[in-house]
């Protein structure tokens, strides 16, 4: 009897053991999970892959972008704009229920009310408020929390971590493209003409150091910079959102600064310096770039090829049966994204075994290629990005 009992006891504690290992989320804060679901990012634990999710962050949205996990979207916000998510329903915040009509189970956010929370809750969805990234390893957090989310603690995560490295991988890449100076260049970010700068505390602060400059804003703090202080710092370059510039021309005091003076105030398409997805390397590029012309010379998309220039006999003489004249984008999978990947790989830029597949690491080797051939960055093999690669004046990388 006493042997019966205790293998009914046994039974019960190993059925209790299974249900609890079976519910037990992997808490990505301490990095990738064993298993993709149950996921617990934060506060919130993710059961299951969702069905569907609504994005009313545009800094989020491009996240979801850059990490390849549009497909999941069911529905924006109308200051989600970026244009591959043109075809996506726009809602609002106060439509929990036909978010949910629309088939999704998951919403991102930047932030809601308590009554619009309680409502998206009522109608049967999980909402997640997450926050910016303010650094590099940030960034990292951000990215792994939106694929835990979307693919699961195991492979969402690690998605998210593989793209935000190699965000930053192209950036350093252009960091160490810039030429070296014993004379700091100094320069500031301003969102505004009211005090709106990137500081050093800011993900965007350290992306104006990302392109070889001092940023004379380091010093304030969660994007507000006195105009006294400015002025004190008196950069040598600033760059500013679309319209600021006409605003800092027309004031008297911010006419006193060097900048203003001798022209050197550039316009940025204001994404590039809140948006988190692939704007951070336009960004760095585009500050770069103006500072330094000449890493952008060379080759660029729309420059002509004929079979009488260098470049185009070049490409043949490498040797491929590729069409040139095509263009291979991600989600591509065919033999040409293969030689191109084969190609890519002979230049080093290729950190994964070419499969075929245009995913993530291939579009980041294509964007390594074009900056460091100094083309526009797209991560897109447009005719002109694979007539440079396949030339022999191509250039490789050595770091």
């Amino acid at each position: 009897m006493g042997k019966r009992l205790l293998a009914v006891f046994l039974t019960a504690m190993l059925a209790i053991s299974s249900l609890s290992g079976c519910s037990h989320a992997s808490d990505v804060a301490s990095g990738a999970g064993d298993k993709d679901y149950p996921a617990k990012i934060g506060d919130v634990v993710i059961k299951k892959e969702p069905a569907g999710a609504a994005v009313l962050s545009p800094s989020i949205a491009s996240v979801i972008l850059s990490v390849g996990y549009e497909a999941s979207l069911k529905a924006r916000s109308a200051d989600c704009s970026q244009s591959d998510l043109s075809v996506l329903p726009v809602v609002t915040a106060d439509d929990a229920q036909k978010i949910h009509d629309l088939g999704a189970d998951v919403v991102f956010a930047d932030a809601l009310t308590e009554s619009q929370k309680s409502a998206m809750e009522k109608a049967g969805l999980t909402v997640l408020t997450l926050g910016g990234a303010t650094s590099r390893e940030d960034l990292e957090r951000l990215y792994s929390n939106v694929g835990s989310v979307l693919k699961g603690a195991r492979t969402g995560y690690q998605q998210g971590k593989d793209t935000a490295d190699g965000i930053y991988q192209t950036i350093d890449d252009i960091t160490r493209a810039i030429p070296e100076s014993d004379t700091p260049v100094t320069a500031a970010y301003l969102y505004d003409a009211k005090g709106s700068a990137a500081t050093g505390d800011m993900l965007a602060g350290h992306l104006v150091e990302a392109a070889g400059l001092t940023n004379s804003a380091s010093g304030g703090k969660d994007g507000t910079f006195k105009v006294s202080d400015l002025l004190t710092a008196d950069p040598k370059y600033i760059f500013c959102a679309k319209g600021v510039k006409a605003e800092l021309e027309a004031s008297a005091e911010y006419g006193k600064l060097t900048a203003v003076k001798e022209k050197r105030v550039y316009e940025m398409d204001p994404g590039m310096m809140t948006l988190q997805g692939e704007e951070l390397i336009q960004a760095v590029s585009f500050m770069a770039g103006t500072v330094h012309p000449e890493l952008l010379q060379g080759v660029s998309s729309s420059e002509p090829s004929d079979s009488s220039s260098p470049s185009s006999s070049a490409a043949s003489q490498v040797g491929t049966d590729l069409n040139l004249n095509q263009t291979l984008k991600s989600g591509t999978q065919s033999d040409d994204v293969l030689k191109m990947q084969n190609r890519l790989e002979q230049l080093g830029y290729m950190f994964v075994k070419p499969t075929g597949l245009y995913a993530e690491a291939t579009a980041q080797a294509v964007k390594d290629f074009q900056y460091l051939n100094g083309m526009t960055v797209t991560g897109v093999a447009d005719p002109a990005t694979l007539k440079k690669m396949f030339s022999s004046d191509a250039v490789k990388r050595t770091s």
